[in-house]
């Protein structure tokens, strides 16, 4: 598992300004990658974070890099949980949402967009989003925005500020460990 790849789709939530990010990468052994995610879960669960693999499809497989706690807490939210509650998920653990949301990554031909509240996005943006079929949004950036457009812009600058940041610190031989923000 390349740390770039993790560095370049992950700062954020490394940084512990986001609740998660997904990405993809290549899977030619699903041994191999097990491996991998197993040392790397050597190195970031004691500061917080867990990578998870979500779908593999075609030698790639879809990763969840997040902070557990901050899921727990956004998830947690009123907006969240209505939302969750009425797509069937079983409300109250965080770690029952995920596998359920794994279930349905597995299961379904159709993207769950309420994976949105996975990544710490606004709920009143994913209810916006499912609601008008990804359509008619304020504005759209790391994700499309249907509530607080000002909130929103500010997000993407710090996400953008921060991958920019982390790269350079990364290409100048920074390590992913040094990179994690414990909390």
């Amino acid at each position: 598992m390349s740390e770039r790849l993790i560095i370049q789709q992950c700062s954020p939530t490394l940084a512990g300004l986001k609740t998660g990010n997904l990405f993809t990468a290549p899977c030619p052994s699903k041994t191999e990658l097990q491996e991998d995610l197993r040392k790397l879960n050597q190195i970031l669960v004691p500061r917080g974070l867990r990578i998870l693999p979500l779908r593999y499809a075609k030698k790639r497989v879809l990763l969840y890099l997040y902070r557990p706690d901050r899921l727990r807490k956004d998830l947690e939210d009123a907006a969240a949980w209505k939302l969750l509650q009425g797509k069937g998920y079983p409300c109250g653990q965080p770690e029952h949402c995920l596998a359920c949301l794994r279930q349905r990554l597995k299961d379904e031909e159709t993207f769950p967009h309420e994976i949105g509240l996975f990544l710490g996005y606004p709920p009143e943006d994913v209810q916006g989003f499912i609601e008008n079929k990804a359509g008619c949004c304020k504005c759209a950036g790391c994700w499309k925005v249907y509530g607080d457009v000002k909130r929103a812009q500010k997000t993407f600058h710090q996400f953008r500020n921060c991958t920019r940041n982390y790269c350079a610190r990364w290409a100048q031989g920074a390590t992913i460990e040094q990179l994690t923000v414990t909390g």
